[in-house]
């Protein structure tokens, strides 16, 4: 789809051949508030959905809220991991209400959904600070929901949140 395959091709295209690094993205403060719009967005469009149907079975949610203060200590090796572990469960969560739901407006919510996340998933499993590489096996704080707002919801505060601050940490380090 054009929306994850247009978050792909700008992250790709402006990693730097020496050494993986999200530079554009990162320093292009423009890029990180125009992903916030579109999480907001689809938010937005998906409660505009008719009613949709609670899901039969639960989506897993990562527990995306964070103190400020707990995260400035943390690395930034730390912050990726954690929130790649929050991605995969996103990315987890919308594939499985995909499957449980024939309303034509929510099922193309999720899919753009599911592909603007499992792009942010992909691009930050390819940058590394420390030995070593993501592992699938996190376990993040995690709640269970039914409702297919709180997929947008989670998606939304954690751009918002969680990947904002990670690329504002990146920019103080990558753009000079």
């Amino acid at each position: 789809s054009p929306p994850g395959l247009l978050l792909l091709t700008s992250f790709l295209l402006h990693v730097k051949e020496d050494r993986a690094s999200p530079t554009r993205l990162v320093c292009d403060n423009r890029l990180i508030q125009k992903y916030i719009v579109e999480a907001k967005d689809m938010e937005k469009r998906v409660g505009q959905c008719q009613a949709l149907p609670a899901l039969r079975c639960s989506a897993v949610l990562p527990l995306v809220d964070f103190t400020f203060q707990q995260w400035k200590s943390k690395s930034n090796e730390t912050k990726r991991r954690e929130i790649l572990c929050d991605l995969a469960l996103l990315v987890g969560a919308a594939a499985g209400a995909q499957g449980q739901v024939s309303d034509e407006c929510g099922a193309r919510q999720l899919s753009q959904l599911y592909q603007h996340a499992n792009s942010f998933l992909l691009l930050l499993q390819t940058f590394s600070w420390e030995a070593g590489h993501w592992e699938p096996s996190c376990s993040p704080h995690s709640m269970e929901q039914t409702h297919i707002s709180s997929i947008f919801l989670t998606y939304r505060q954690l751009v918002q949140g969680k990947l904002r601050f990670f690329f504002y940490d990146l920019a103080t380090v990558l753009c000079k």
